[in-house]
């Protein structure tokens, strides 16, 4: 294991000069990027924990990295039976609460996700080189870790013996194994985009289990195929699958990151039609650099980095507008359509068209006329479609089948890959001619593409499995998944009061854990509890801003639709359910509200979308989720009791326990 800039025996690290460790630590980090005011903090903190160790026997470790924050610790040390997390504020004479959060987050980060800290006690310690001594609280938080102890330069020492006095067993930590368990981190998205934007490897910031090496394998696979396409001058389009949470977004990313390489020529683009996510991304990424740069001492305002990462992340809808006023081939020779499976259809292209631009006689399909575009290349380029299966939400979203159907009589030079999955699983295509195009075309079908593992929830990796069959209405089988490996891994209660949803979503999140409530678009009547679907949420600040915000998710106020969270997540949810979607006489039975009063969703399409929704807000929760069924009320027509009594039964009968 190398995650740590400098690391050493206490013994050692005492013994050798100040001098030659600061070397060690600054020859791993970027020079053109080091500031004095770095240089001095690695230098007085060397010092400080010179004297402060010198009675301890243990290991020490500078800048140890946790991958899923994409951030370095300042320091790790491991003395018998603790793993003190130290983050050092050099200069500062207070304790600062986002400090103290940070310091916690990190030693969260272990306790969830580096299996040699399963179990262990670890202390996280914020060190206010200046600060006035304090009174600390000495008490565990969840599993073995424990909450903020503050400490400054002068009592560090002593705090750190009281805490091994009060912590003391036989049981040392065996370092060696410690220093070679696995260590499993599952970035959130925004984590994600936000670390690969660094320049660093999909492979530095997912764990390293089935999950990963399933990612992995995919994103060499499409790699594979774009060398091909450019060494050979083809033109190529690949499909891939994968279930929620698997990581599709995350590996369109790394190809959009890897290859975007200027001085080959190669630029690559991710396209989304996923407006919150495009905004959500973009806005983390501009937070990201100005606050990166203001660490380096650097101007940058809001604004130039926003424009930066524009060439990184875009709208598929603006590529598109781009591309009608230019004729010319675009500068990416490389294009990741996030979701690509709603793309519009050729009606909704249409009438877009005609009432937004000035009467456009568009006339195809939006994948149709996104193939047209890259085909305007002369020698090569590669299209990579990331495919959702049973994640169309919206009226017009075209489906897998409008990607496949141009290729039936054009594009005979394009070459095509496509997830196994595609033929196996009615979730991706209705249409069985898309197949037979396929087939016509002597398409490739690679295993390889397809993403079977949900990273996503890191409790529980057969989530969607379970969610699939609560939608089959298949109560047995969904039962003896939540009995085997969802109850004891992933909480999932239910409750008929948002209050106690609400302190329920409180008592589980640890540190930094995002939770909000979440509802389906047309869950209208919960209206009367405060929750208001059609009031719109500003979804970068929802998702980014922090607690004492009114307007984010953790404020409990604001509702997002599956409209703003699909292609997101949180760590815990509350899924606040609507007449909608509602179980009655042993049926799933589907309703969309018009004017004053609920109507039978007689409609094929919109029902397909309506499952969709509640698959998508059930499978938004990281580490677990509440659901709330409010209570009917009989002299309310709009809200009778049957509607919200059997799908709450419903739920009790798989198992799930009420609070």
């Amino acid at each position: 294991m190398n995650r740590a800039f400098y690391s050493s025996s206490i013994d050692l690290f005492i013994q050798e000069g100040s001098n030659s460790i600061f070397g060690l630590i600054s020859g791993n980090y970027d020079l053109n990027k080091l500031t004095i005011q770095q240089s001095n903090a690695w230098k007085k903190q060397i010092e400080i924990l010179k004297i402060t160790l010198l009675d301890f026997k243990g290991k020490i470790y500078f800048e140890f990295t946790i991958p899923r924050m994409g951030k370095r610790v300042d320091n790790i040390l491991i003395i018998d039976n603790c793993i003190f997390v130290l983050e050092f504020k050099i200069g500062s004479d207070v304790f600062d609460n986002n400090a103290k959060e940070q310091a916690f987050n990190y030693g969260l980060d272990l306790n969830n996700f580096h299996e040699g800290s399963h179990n262990q006690n670890i202390i996280p310690i914020l060190i206010s080189s200046e600060a006035t001594s304090v009174t600390n609280s000495f008490s565990k938080d969840i599993d073995g870790l424990h909450n903020v102890i503050c400490a400054n330069s002068d009592n560090l020492k002593e705090i750190i013996k009281k805490i091994l006095e009060n912590l003391k067993t036989q049981n040392k930590i065996d370092i060696d194994l410690w220093e070679t368990s696995i260590y499993k981190p599952t970035p959130t998205i925004i984590e994600a985009a936000t670390a690969l934007y660094k320049n660093h490897n999909v492979e530095d910031i997912t764990r390293q289990d089935a999950g990963a090496e399933n990612l992995s394998i995919t994103s060499k696979c499409i790699s594979s195929i774009i060398d091909n396409s450019k060494n050979n001058s083809r033109k190529s389009i690949c499909f891939i699958t994968g279930v929620p949470g698997a990581g599709k977004t995350l590996a369109g990313l790394d190809i959009a990151n890897l290859r975007s390489n200027y001085e080959e020529e190669e630029h690559a683009v991710f396209l989304s039609g996923n407006g919150p996510l495009v905004d959500v991304l973009r806005e983390a990424l501009a937070r990201d650099k100005v606050k990166t740069a203001k660490e380096n001492n650097e101007n940058l305002t809001k604004d130039k980095a926003k424009s930066q990462v524009k060439s990184f992340i875009q709208n598929i809808h603006h590529f598109r507008d781009a591309s009608l006023q230019d004729d010319k081939a675009p500068i990416e020779k490389v294009t990741i359509f996030d979701e690509a499976q709603r793309a519009w259809t050729k009606e909704q292209a249409s009438s877009f068209m005609k009432r937004n631009k000035g009467n456009y006689d568009f006339n195809k399909s939006e994948p149709e006329f996104l193939i047209e575009v890259m085909d305007r290349h002369k020698n090569w380029c590669t299209i990579v479609c990331l495919i959702g299966g049973g994640q169309e939400i919206n009226t017009g979203e075209a489906g897998l089948e409008e990607w496949i159907r141009p290729f039936q009589e054009r594009f005979n030079d394009w070459d095509i890959y496509y997830s196994s999955k595609i033929s196996e699983d009615q979730n991706y295509i209705n249409d069985k001619n898309a197949l037979t195009i396929l087939n016509n075309r002597n398409a490739v079908k690679k295993d390889e593409l397809h993403l079977s593992v949900s990273l996503r929830s890191f409790r529980s990796a057969r989530l969607s499995d379970f969610i699939q069959e609560i939608i089959n209405n298949d109560v047995q089988n969904a039962t003896n998944i939540y009995n085997e490996f969802i109850e004891k891994n992933y909480p999932i209660e239910i409750t008929r009061d948002l209050e106690t949803a609400r302190n329920w979503l409180k008592g589980k999140s640890r540190g930094g854990e995002r939770t909000g409530i979440i509802a389906s678009s047309g869950a209208v009547r919960l209206r009367p509890f405060g929750l208001n679907v059609k009031a719109k949420i500003d979804a970068p600040v929802w998702f980014l801003n922090p607690k004492d915000d009114i307007r984010s998710s953790y404020f409990l106020e604001e509702v997002a639709t599956e409209f703003d969270i699909q292609g997101l997540e949180l760590d815990w949810t509350c899924v606040a359910w609507d007449g909608d979607l509602f179980y009655d006489q042993n049926k799933w039975n589907y309703k969309k509200f018009t004017g004053t009063s609920w109507k039978i969703n007689k409609n094929t399409e919109r029902v397909k979308y309506l499952i969709n929704s509640y698959r998508v807000l059930l499978t938004r929760a990281r580490q677990g989720m509440i659901i709330y069924i409010p209570e009917g009320n009989n002299e309310d027509n709009t809200r009778p009791t049957f509607m919200y009594d059997g799908t709450f039964e419903f739920f009790k009968s798989i198992g799930i326990q009420e609070i």
